[in-house]
């Protein structure tokens, strides 16, 4: 395959396959039918010892992982979270992948760098996040793979910071705390254990009614550590929760952050992208005073996974944390101090060259068709809340900031088991559970690049439908 004009007959050939796929995404079955092993009993014990055609390999897409395959880009996918590509992601992706370079430091290939930095300043002015934010400011953003990443890394900042920065040559001292929410993202307890703080260390805080953290019951547990001879380091609040999209109070949180003398940082993974809209910037309100923040644009802002967006307001204290120049690294870009290298803001040395996709991105749709995408989510999500609400077997379980609508049958958990698991299991749609209140809860994430208002029609037929033949359920009311 090193032969160029066979590269570019099988990379059109590729192309056209992908692009008749998209074409044709309402047509598979969301979810695959399949058992465990299965995909695997249709490949060969052992490896090839001579080339195969290109021919054969483009075949077995078809005949071998399409059968597998979730069809998250499908427009009736509506479980977890919305998993956006779109046309630009792709191709800048597939050039990244193309150039094949190494971003680990701004010598190693200078456009990466720049343009990442680039983006990540355009990024906060698409968004509206706070100056301090910006790389020409005391801070500056990088794009880690996830979210789960830039949980991480945040901690290990904030750790350091608080034990000045002693932690990284003399190991973990066993009275750090770190807090977040009951409903936050099970990767902060990840990143508690990973760090060496321990997930016994991590507080999980309380929630109100509306499934958003308590600043009151934050204070509380931070009061008692610090009684108790802890040291309190470390607090991650979430704008818009796995489980409900629930918005914890990030000004109430940063002041007890700033009075505690404790990292915040704002997880925003999920629902950061709505602020390209102006209307939705009230999400964001006090994140003027974290430390450190992300969000996903392969969530929910028409970028291929995998793309996070992470910022901190002290860019020192990330590289000091981070940074190790063996003698094999050092150049004089480096020296000079003049450069961003990327290998001092994040965990691996190696780096992909995301901001490619994510600039693609932003040019071919512009602010306008952001905008666009993520207004009609969420007002489809709205409409499809309402025919929840007129629906008398069913109930509303959380509120709706954004685009996603947490809604279950009246009838108790088994009938909502029953329900998702039916849907599932036809193929025509795809949607998950959680727990709320100790209740199952079904949802319905909407955000889908492709996803338009016939198909959320589609799936509110199919979800009344079928509700309609479980028993003790009945037909509801239209």
């Amino acid at each position: 395959m090193n032969d160029l004009a066979r590269f570019r007959r099988a990379a059109h050939d590729a192309v056209d396959w992908l692009a008749d796929y998209l074409e044709n995404l309402e047509r598979y079955p969301v979810c695959p039918a399949v058992q465990p092993g299965e995909i695997r009993s249709r490949l060969p014990a052992h490896p090839p010892e001579s080339a195969e055609s290109w021919d054969a390999l483009l075949a077995d897409l078809d005949r071998v992982v399409l059968p597998g395959i979730t069809h998250w880009q499908s427009p009736m996918f509506f479980g977890y979270f919305p998993a956006n590509a779109s046309g630009p992601a792709i191709i800048g992706d597939l050039i990244s992948s193309g150039l094949g370079v190494q971003g680990m430091m701004w010598a190693t290939s200078p456009a990466a760098t720049e343009l990442e930095t680039h983006v990540l300043d355009w990024m906060v002015d698409l968004m509206g996040l706070p100056e301090h934010f910006r790389s020409t400011g005391s801070g500056g953003g990088v794009i880690q793979d996830t979210a789960s990443s830039a949980s991480l890394v945040a901690l290990l900042v904030a750790r350091e910071r608080k034990t000045r920065f002693t932690t990284n040559r003399v190991g973990v001292k066993g009275t750090l705390t770190a807090y977040t929410s009951s409903q936050a993202h099970s990767s902060i307890e990840k990143a508690a254990g990973i760090a060496g703080i321990g997930r016994e260390n991590l507080r999980l805080i309380d929630v109100d009614h509306t499934y958003a953290m308590r600043p009151g019951a934050l204070d509380r547990a931070i009061q008692t550590d610090l009684a108790a001879g802890r040291t309190p380091f470390f607090v991650s609040a979430t704008v818009g929760t796995t489980s409900s999209t629930a918005i914890d109070p990030v000004r109430a949180i940063g002041e007890i952050c700033r009075r505690h003398g404790l990292w915040l940082h704002v997880d925003a993974a999920h629902a950061g992208s709505a602020a390209v809209c102006p209307e939705f910037r009230w999400i964001h309100d006090g994140l003027e005073l974290a430390d450190s923040y992300c969000f996903n644009p392969h969530k929910w802002l028409l970028t291929n996974f995998d793309c996070d967006c992470f910022y901190v307001a002290d860019r020192a204290a990330l590289i000091q944390t981070l940074s190790i120049l063996p003698e094999y690294l050092r150049n004089q870009a480096t020296e000079s101090g003049a450069v961003f290298d990327y290998r001092d803001w994040g965990i691996p040395l190696g780096r992909r060259f995301r901001a490619l996709k994510l600039w693609f991105v932003i040019r071919a749709y512009g602010a306008e068709g952001l905008r666009t995408h993520i207004r009609n989510g969420v007002a489809l999500a709205q409409e499809f809340a309402g025919w929840v609400k007129a629906d008398d077997r069913f109930e509303l379980c959380a509120p709706r900031p954004l685009n996603l609508v947490c809604f279950r049958l009246k009838a108790g958990d088994g009938a909502n088991e029953r329900l998702r698991d039916a849907l599932n299991a036809s193929g025509k749609m795809y949607l998950i559970h959680t727990k709320l209140d100790g209740k199952l809860v079904l949802r319905l994430a909407i955000g889908g690049t492709y996803t338009e208002r016939r198909h959320l029609e589609r799936a509110w037929a199919l979800i009344t439908e079928t509700a309609a033949g479980l028993p003790g359920v009945g037909s509801g009311v239209d």
